[in-house]
């Protein structure tokens, strides 16, 4: 085997053991994720620029799906091409599908989902800390004229009051381009944008049951079209699988998005829950795939002309645009974040532990996860968590 060949399987066996392991231990959802993806790649392995890797995360937020899953995917491409893409992906899926899988089988012979609240009271503060470090430092490579500054704050305050991501976002990339484009001809104007989102949706008829061809097709759906939080998806899944085909109670749906919140990595393990609870097995399987698929499709197109976009002026401007308005929605996720984590001083004091130890010292940001994890256990067998 030669070195070429020999570096390329070690490059595919570092990217399955650093997303494997972040697949277990990957709470907060997808800014936390990031911002954990950033210092694993860039602060520590040194595998991406600070430039290369906000590229990245505006790029990705133009595309529907679960965006820390997808900058996985990108992180891959980039280390190993088309198997980096997949063993990146699946290697962060897998851990967070498993451990739903089987809460998933608990909740079908008990009917009930653990409660999740110690381990979200401890580990919350922490994501706090690890976003506002992976903020400031990719603001310091984005938000460098105040161009981009306004429109980082406009589109998070926009995003508090309701605004849609994927408006924001493609506002952000048209008003950058056109105020840089009459800039370097001399003029001056107002941008002004309208953007009109299809509203996709699956038609089917009412049943009892639900094959599992179907079961594929509506989380194939979904997997192709959601922009959004967790809430949205709570959206798209209650159309489609409690209103139109009534084969999921709202109850039902409600726990699945618990155990999507309360358990490690991508929220979109949700439909692996929803899967399992409706045909068993081959349905959390067909579920989890149909949801993940068209991820790994639209990364794999988009990641040939990522690097290219830098070397034309307009689509540079529209990148600068699109990442401006990326960390104004990461920033409010943040605020969002800080009110339901900063709840009494022991949160508080964790916050700011974590704060110093991501700043002031090389441990990695998974074992500070787990350590508030069994701080907010401790807690819960104390009955210290806020009800």
């Amino acid at each position: 085997m030669d070195e070429t060949v020999h570096d390329r399987e070690a490059r595919v066996g570092e990217l399955g053991r650093l997303f494997g392991r972040l697949g277990f231990v990957a709470f907060g959802g997808p800014a936390a994720h990031i911002a954990m993806m950033h210092d694993e790649v860039v602060t520590r392995r040194r595998w991406l620029s600070d430039q290369e890797f906000v590229d990245m995360v505006g790029a990705t937020s133009l595309i529907p799906g679960p965006n820390s899953t997808e900058m996985t995917m990108h992180v891959g491409h980039r280390r190993a091409g088309w198997r980096g893409v997949v063993v990146a992906g699946t290697s962060f899926i897998l851990p967070a599908a498993a451990m739903v899988g089987v809460l998933a089988a608990l909740y079908v012979e008990y009917g009930t989902t653990p409660n999740g609240a110690a381990i979200l009271y401890g580990v919350k503060p922490v994501v706090i800390a690890i976003i506002v470090q992976a903020l400031v430092k990719l603001g310091a490579t984005t938000l460098i004229t105040s161009m981009a500054w306004v429109l980082g704050v406009a589109a998070g305050a926009a995003w508090l009051a309701g605004a849609s991501e994927i408006l924001l976002l493609v506002v952000g990339a048209v008003v950058m381009i056109g105020l840089r484009g009459m800039r370097r001809s001399g003029g001056s104007a107002t941008a002004l944008a309208l953007v009109l989102v299809p509203d996709v949706t699956f038609r089917a008829s009412s049943a009892a049951d639900i094959g599992l061809g179907r079961l594929f097709a509506v989380f194939l759906k979904v997997g192709a079209v959601l922009y959004g939080s967790g809430y949205v998806l709570l959206a798209f899944l209650r159309a489609d699988l409690v209103e139109r085909l009534a084969v999921l109670t709202d109850q039902q749906l409600l726990d699945a998005i618990a155990i999507g919140q309360v358990t490690p990595g991508p929220v979109f393990t949700t439909a692996t829950f929803i899967g399992y609870v409706l045909a068993g097995p081959p349905g959390a399987v067909v579920a989890t795939v149909g949801i993940f698929l068209p991820s790994f499709l639209f990364v794999g197109a988009l990641a040939r002309v990522l690097p290219r976009l830098r070397e034309r002026e307009w689509t540079s401007d529209l990148l600068d645009g699109v990442n401006a308005v990326a960390l104004g929605l990461m920033g409010s996720v943040l605020l969002r974040l800080g009110g339901d984590a900063l709840v009494d001083p022991l949160t508080v004091a964790l916050a700011a532990i974590a704060g110093l130890l991501v700043l002031r010292t090389r441990i990695n940001s998974a074992w500070i996860v787990v350590g508030a994890a069994c701080v907010g256990l401790v807690a819960g067998l104390l009955d210290w968590v806020p009800a």
